[in-house]
């Protein structure tokens, strides 16, 4: 078994070796290494009249601990060593020097900072450049459109559209009647009932269906983008394709590209009508307002305006969405680690994209005479 064992004598301190002290088993070592306490006023004696093999990276840490301890190795005394045992760490003490880590020099915050807008930058153009292509590849398609690959479409617009059906419904359903609860309380100390139908309304159909629609498909969808083609590359089937005379855009983008672009608004009304009924369960429960009330109101509230405003900006979450998932899949590298990071970078990446866009639409509004 490799281990060591520290002994006081009146003559110094005995440090036993047992064992292997080999490559092997340095992790081990290294802990038991690291937990010696010596004393660098007493004399140190090395015992290995029990080691069975020994190698350079077991002769670093003896020399290194000997170091850290303050010791001298010409002051360690060797018993029990063979000879070629006494060479090993001969030759170690000799070439070993005790490592330090070279502090990371200061930065100043405006050093720092532009560091950051080099990278931000750097990256911004690598999307623009991403960007570029996609809309290159959309003119190309729209020259020829036989080449467009329609089994691929439909195999996405199921994965993006149908089967996020669910929780789409499930989440607005849910915020409709959180959101209701919560205004309904509100509106009840003043006796203005009836108003929770004109701030349930215009926040679903405007804000809530739209954005927590994008952020599902984010984390859903663009993660998946991001994983399918991250994957693709490390198995080189990317680069397969282009040997094969074929553009990965056209393969790979385009068809993810306009199925969520396509699936996005879909979703975003039916969000719009499940938060809706969450809402008005609510307001029949809390507020004693029957359905029929709820829907009267919401007819004279709620304009078509509101409805095609909140359905505009998805098909903008969508085309962000797809192309961020898209770009970080051809970014990957050629390891498994890479596929994750980039899927993380994806989300996030995403989320900030749509709150950007979602902005510029309320600033862009706000603007418009």
């Amino acid at each position: 078994m490799t281990h060591l064992r520290l002994e006081t004598h009146p003559d110094g301190q005995r440090l036993i070796l047992h064992g292997e002290w080999r490559l092997a088993h340095l992790a081990a070592l290294d802990q038991a290494v690291a937990a010696l306490r010596l004393d660098p006023a007493q004399p140190l004696i090395l015992d290995g009249a029990a080691l069975t093999g020994l190698d350079s990276a077991g002769a670093m840490l003896l020399v290194e601990a000997s170091k850290r301890a303050g010791l001298t190795w010409s002051g360690v005394a060797l018993e029990g060593f063979e000879a070629k045992h006494q060479s090993m760490l001969a030759l170690v003490a000799e070439r070993c020097v005790l490592c330090r880590l070279t502090p990371e020099p200061h930065r100043s915050l405006l050093h720092r900072f532009g560091a950051l807008m080099v990278r931000t930058l750097h990256k911004a153009r690598t999307y623009l450049a991403f960007f570029g292509q996609t809309v290159d590849g959309l003119g190309r398609l729209a020259a020829h459109p036989r080449r467009f690959r329609h089994k691929e479409f439909f195999v996405q617009l199921e994965g993006v559209g149908l089967e996020s059906i669910p929780i789409v419904v499930l989440m607005t359903f849910l915020t409709g009647m959180v959101f209701a609860y919560l205004l309904g309380i509100q509106v009840e100390k003043y006796g203005a009932n009836i108003f929770i139908v004109d701030g349930v309304s215009l926040a679903l159909a405007r804000e809530l269906a739209p954005m927590l629609t994008a952020i599902l498909l984010a984390g859903r969808s663009g993660a998946a983008f991001t994983a399918q083609i991250g994957a693709m590359r490390v198995a080189e089937e990317v680069d397969a394709i282009t040997t094969l005379g074929l553009s990965p855009i056209q393969v790979l983008v385009l068809p993810r590209l306009l199925a969520i672009v396509i699936a996005m608004p879909l979703l975003t009304f039916l969000g719009d009508v499940t938060g809706l009924l969450g809402s008005a369960l609510v307001a029949a429960q809390q507020l004693d307002i029957t359905l029929y009330t709820f829907f009267y109101r919401l007819n004279s509230v709620l304009g078509v305006q509101h409805v095609l405003y909140g359905l505009a900006k998805a098909p903008f979450f969508a085309a962000a969405i797809a192309l961020i998932a898209c770009r970080n899949g051809f970014a990957v590298s050629r390891d498994a680690r890479s596929v994750g990071e980039h899927t993380t970078a994806t989300v996030v990446t995403s989320l900030v994209a749509v709150i950007l866009i979602n902005a510029a639409f309320a600033v862009g509004e706000q603007m418009t005479p």
